[in-house]
């Protein structure tokens, strides 16, 4: 609860940083592939309107030469190690097309690549943005306190192990350390995502970047600040994200063999009919029409549509996801990790019981609550605006507060009408006490703790008059997405929470998760994800807060809830559910899979053509014009294959899998 001390307005070297983000225009790539783009679109019209090639020529050009050059000066850097990659073998591809005649070909395969590198850049420089943002949590100066009694500002970074710091009401704490004196409740959402502050005394450990609350702390530093718990949290974000899929790395693989494989088959084709006397104005044509019919471009479009209309129809249903290979690992997953706090709760305390006691002249459960409405009203603290809160929802009107006084860890106390009223814990409130009142009050409360609430007990002139039950509410759709998750992956998600095993425990009941894992820090959370990728699983992660991004990042895939998400789990996660609304997960993953069914039928066609057109270019004659119109057959082909996730009804269907 609150306290009687003044609250300082924090020093402003501790006030939060605006938050650091990278605007797309400032990342070279994403200029250079907008200008290659607006050079496409100004010379298309122009080029399929029969406009004499001068007017069309110059803009192709300068879209190669804009959206070309940096792939094709990295792919040359890459051949100075004696490594092929398909970039380049794509910007020869664009030149080959382009001296055949095709530049219209050659100019939007430029124009695809050179989008793609700038949404990798994009996406990267955001994921770093999230995380020097949550270095900001952690203040950049201490109060630190001196044998001889006195204090001085230093840098957080120069705090050592056994360091004496002074934390005031308020203020974010410097250093992951120890409570020597003074007692105070501290919100740690940032670190294990609980909802309420808690109370911390001598003794009791406490966090760098955690709030403070109303009461003073001395604490002693035990940890350096490049160990702390918030840089171990950057630290594992940055590593997770640094990691590379095992999809990523087969394609690598494959890449190399690939653009090895085509740049050799193109020579072939050119140098082998010039060894039996064929001239170069015959074999020059056959080989520029082997490089395009055998270029992957229908083998890429037979990929992307499909996940591309998937992902447009996610967005347009209140799930943001990220690229079009997110949307790929979706329909992978086979374990389902998720979060409390925020996930599979609404994330806010509520009075869910009012729990009058038989006490003679004791108020009925609408006087109860509006009587602690009015002491709490004046109150800071969580807890007392869920009282508040409840108290208007109900039409109270709050009566005013006289002689307001709090006491962290024990509760608030104000005359209200004339009345004496305490509300606080009941352990505090009832310690010493003796009487059947108190008996009973304490047994009505550790009956609603252990159904998983926070209990408070309110006291009026000296008396035990009720208590009042605190929980944060399930989400209305929790269980039936629980149960869909369950069919999916035929398997029962785990519950991963910062929060204690009594709440975690009951929250899972109500649900039907039997695989709960509470009282977790950050690392917890990423170590009981790992067991289960060692295990060959592919964990999917659903979590909103900032102890829940190195989880997500871990994860096979990790998914954030946007509303109340932090920042760094926005940044970190694969995809977004932009409207909480939690039921819309199984549909997403029941859509990726029928996406992915859809790649598997666009790449059958696009491999029958590929290799059609290359055994006729081989074996026969393939007239140009009929390659490239068997090329671009194909491309469409795959591409109208693919935009039929874009309807409603591909929505509906997926959503329809998730109750068989």
């Amino acid at each position: 609860m609150a306290s009687t001390l003044t609250k300082p307005a924090p020093p402003s070297a501790e006030r939060p940083a605006p938050r650091r983000r990278t605007r797309v225009l400032a990342l070279p790539e994403a200029r250079w592939a907008l200008a290659a783009l607006v050079l496409f679109l100004i010379g298309l019209p122009l080029d399929l309107l029969g406009a004499p090639a001068w007017t069309w020529a110059p803009l192709f050009a300068a879209t190669y030469l804009t959206g070309g050059w940096e792939p094709a000066w990295e792919g040359l850097k890459a051949l100075k190690d004696r490594t092929l990659d398909v970039d380049l073998l794509m910007v020869v591809a664009a030149l080959g097309a382009a001296a055949i005649g095709q530049v219209l070909d050659g100019a939007l395969l430029i124009v695809i690549f050179a989008t793609s590198g700038a949404l990798e850049a994009v996406a990267t420089a955001r994921t770093a943005d999230s995380v020097r943002g949550l270095l900001d949590l952690a203040p950049t100066t201490a109060t630190r306190l001196l044998d001889d009694g006195t204090e001085e500002s230093v840098a957080t970074g120069n705090l050592v192990v056994g360091d004496i710091v002074v934390v005031r009401p308020g203020e974010r704490i410097g250093a992951d350390g120890r409570v020597l004196d003074g007692a105070s409740e501290v919100d740690q959402a940032t670190i294990t995502g609980e909802p309420l502050p808690v109370l911390k005394e001598t003794g009791e450990e406490v966090f760098a970047g955690t709030l403070n609350g109303t009461g003073a702390l001395r604490v002693k530093v035990e940890r350096d600040a490049s160990d702390s718990v918030i840089a171990r949290i950057v630290r594992m974000v940055e590593e997770a994200s640094g990691t590379k899929a095992p999809t990523q790395l087969f394609i690598e693989k494959i890449e190399q063999r690939y653009s090895l494989g085509m740049v050799a088959a193109t020579l072939a084709v050119f140098l082998v009919p010039l060894a039996f006397g064929s001239g170069p104005t015959d074999a020059l044509p056959r080989a520029m029409t082997f490089m395009i019919v055998a270029s992957p471009c229908a083998v890429v479009l037979a990929t992307m549509p499909p996940l591309l209309s998937a992902l447009a129809n996610a967005g347009r249903h209140g799930v943001l996801v990220k690229s079009a290979v997110v949307m790929e690992r979706l329909g992978q997953v086979d374990a389902v990790a998720l979060d409390k706090t925020g996930t599979l709760t609404e994330g806010t305390p509520r009075v869910t019981v009012v729990r009058p006691l038989q006490v003679e002249h004791g108020p009925d459960g609408d006087r109860l609550l509006a009587l602690a409405a009015a002491a709490e009203h004046p109150s800071e603290h969580p807890l007392a605006r869920a009282v508040v809160l409840a108290a208007r929802a109900r039409g109270h009107q709050l009566m005013p507060a006289e002689e307001f006084a709090s006491t962290p860890g024990v509760g608030v106390t104000a005359t209200v009408g004339g009345d004496r009223v305490e509300v606080g814990a009941p352990a505090r409130l009832l310690h010493g006490a003796e009487d059947a009142h108190a008996a009973r009050a304490a047994t009505v409360a550790a009956e609603l703790e252990a159904e998983g609430h926070t209990a408070v007990l309110v006291r009026v002139n000296g008396v035990p008059t009720g208590v009042l039950g605190i929980a944060d509410r399930l989400r209305p759709d929790a269980a039936a997405t629980v149960a869909a998750l369950t069919r999916l992956t035929g398997t029962a998600p785990m519950l991963l929470t910062g929060d204690n095993p009594r709440a975690a425990a009951r929250l899972a009941a109500e649900v039907g998760i039997t695989d709960v894992r509470a009282g977790l820090l950050p690392q917890g959370k990423v170590a009981a994800v790992q067991g289960q990728d060692r295990a060959g699983r592919k964990v999917m992660v659903i979590g909103d807060g900032v102890n829940d991004a190195p989880a997500l990042a871990a994860a096979h895939t990790g998914i954030a809830m946007g509303r109340a998400g932090s920042d760094l789990a926005l940044e970190t996660a694969d995809a977004v559910i932009v409207r909480d609304e939690l039921a819309t997960v199984p549909t997403v993953v029941a859509l990726s899979r029928r996406a992915r069914g859809l790649v598997v039928q666009n790449l059958v066609i696009a491999g029958v053509f590929i290799t059609g057109l290359v055994l006729w270019d081989l074996v026969g004659t393939l007239p140009l014009p009929l390659g490239v119109l068997g090329h671009e057959g194909s491309t469409v082909l795959v591409g109208l294959n693919g935009l039929r996730l874009l309807r409603e009804a591909a929505w509906q269907r997926a959503a329809a899998e998730t109750t068989d």
